[in-house]
């Protein structure tokens, strides 16, 4: 990529995306944990225990290169991003739900996402653009890029509910450019690979984007969490913030490659979304027909 875009460019963008998450919360998201402990805690162990083994176990079964591989690994670490509560809301999910769940783990992914991406360098071992882990410094970067720019729209929305309301729409607007802008960024700048990089990753993103769906709806379910806090559960696991993994992967482990997965992903997640949602609102719509 042009080294403005990734010095300067991506981590801006990200934080304005950050920013406009912070706009829409308030403690009172945080403090929803304690009213529905279940909801809240199956969907975060899904999205931090179950994701990351079931990436691993597509990447190794399909025999992914070892750089393509901690891509998807970090990918999977990644929180959910906020168009679930998007999705969430079209298909009358919890979207309460879904802004404790955007919150909670974006704060969780400061350490949970270098945590788990190192254990996935130590493993592959890829060799990409001098990569070599999340060290402390680098730690810190993920800090400022994910975690400052969300209490600073939380301060905003504390000091001018009615600012943080009118630049709500906006924000959310540049969040869907700037996505499109840094998948086709990360496309362009490894173009002569592209097609390769595609054949090799796309059908585990698909796989593991179906998995995600599915997991996300199931295992709530079988915890005996509501339809609606299941369908809020399944959006927040399945739709990941593809964004916050490009600019991790090329501003601050330093490599477009690592970055193919996430905007692979980025692309093929939102048709299989729209697709689930269809397919679970089917299935209730049937459910309450038997009932009534």
């Amino acid at each position: 990529m042009d080294s403005a875009l990734t010095s300067v460019g991506l981590p801006v963008a990200l934080a304005v995306v950050m920013f406009g998450l912070g706009l829409s919360l308030t403690v009172a998201d945080f403090a929803r944990i304690a009213r529905e402990p279940r909801a809240v805690a199956v969907a975060l162990a899904t999205q931090l225990l179950v994701l990351p083994a079931v990436c691993f176990g597509l990447v190794v079964a399909f025999g992914l290169n070892p750089v393509l591989a901690v891509g998807m690994v970090l990918l999977a670490a990644s929180p959910g991003g906020t168009t679930a509560n998007l999705f969430s809301h079209l298909f009358r999910g919890d979207v309460a739900l879904n802004i404790t769940l955007t919150a909670v783990n974006s704060v969780l992914a400061v350490i949970t996402l270098p945590l788990v991406v190192n254990l996935a360098l130590d493993h592959f071992e890829p060799v990409a653009d001098g990569a070599v882990g999340l060290e402390f410094g680098k730690v810190a970067q993920v800090f400022a890029i994910v975690l400052a720019p969300v209490v600073l729209g939380m301060l905003v929305r504390r000091w001018s509910a009615a600012f943080a309301d009118r630049a709500d729409k906006p924000v959310r607007i540049f969040s869907a450019v700037v996505l499109v802008a840094v998948i086709v960024g990360t496309i362009v700048a490894e173009r002569e690979n592209v097609g390769g990089y595609l054949a090799d990753v796309g059908l585990v993103a698909v796989l593991f984007c179906a998995c995600s769906l599915a997991a996300g709806y199931l295992l709530p379910r079988l915890a005996g969490v509501g339809e609606r806090q299941a369908v809020a559960s399944a959006f927040e696991v399945g739709v990941h913030n593809s964004t916050l993994a490009i600019t991790v992967a090329v501003t601050v482990l330093g490599s477009e490659q690592l970055a193919v997965p996430a905007a692979v992903y980025g692309v093929v997640m939102f048709p299989l979304a729209a697709a689930a949602g269809f397919l679970l609102t089917r299935v209730r719509i049937g459910r309450d027909a038997v009932l009534d």
